[in-house]
């Protein structure tokens, strides 16, 4: 049960309407990492704060991960005006946040993401967390569902992108890569990304991702 000293009331203003709301974030002093999963995926003793990093304008219905959310143009507030905020049902995120709701969230900047074109590292990021969100409510399908959508958004943004100045690296990017295939069961893709992570030299130098990397090959030898 998630209790309410665990949470604070962030101020948002937003950039397509530019009406301000309250949106719930999860006191850093509060979490206490249980184990982490080897697709990145943090589970944590109390709340989890992936369901609260997407920000949702209750009043216009524009949502997009905190990091994002004002990183948007002029020339595109009109798209969002006229293909989500025409037709949204007012209502607030800004409360304790169930996996439903976190879920709504995350589909909501989906498709604000899919309107406004955004790179597939970006679409690629709020996938994944959709397929965490689907594991914590033990939804497998869905994960899966999910986990393929993020797997194949990365491919693109690996062979098209450039991740500088992202949370990736080619490192990084490549491991992850070979895991959700893993765990998709595909196994001559995941050998193929977990080798390619393997020979890239900034793998050598992070023995931690070079360690994971080796022994998520070994299981996938095993499969």
């Amino acid at each position: 049960m998630t209790e309410q000293s665990e949470l604070f009331d962030k101020k948002v203003e937003c950039p397509i309407c530019k009406k301000e709301f309250l949106t719930k974030k999860v006191k850093t002093s509060r979490l206490r990492l249980l184990k982490r999963d080897e697709d990145f995926l943090n589970h944590y003793s109390a709340e989890n704060p992936i369901k609260y990093s997407i920000f949702v304008c209750p009043n216009c219905g524009y949502a997009a991960s905190e990091n994002k959310f004002n990183d948007i143009k002029k020339d595109q507030i009109g798209i969002i005006i006229d293909n989500i905020s025409s037709r949204w049902n007012k209502r607030d995120f800004g409360g304790i946040r169930d996996l439903d709701e976190a879920i709504e969230s995350y589909k909501l900047a989906l498709l604000a993401g899919t309107l406004l074109k955004a790179k597939n590292l970006e679409q690629g990021n709020i996938c994944l967390s959709l397929g965490w969100l689907y594991r914590l409510k033990e939804e497998k399908n869905e994960e899966v569902r999910f986990l393929k959508l993020a797997r194949d958004q990365f491919i693109e943004a690996y062979n098209t992108e450039s991740l500088s100045g992202t949370n990736m690296d080619d490192s990084k990017l490549s491991y992850l890569i070979g895991e959700l295939s893993r765990r998709l069961s595909e196994k001559e893709e995941a050998l193929s990304w977990f080798n390619t992570c393997l020979n890239l030299a900034s793998t050598r130098m992070n023995p931690a991702l070079n360690d994971m990397a080796r022994e998520q090959w070994r299981l996938v030898k095993e499969m």
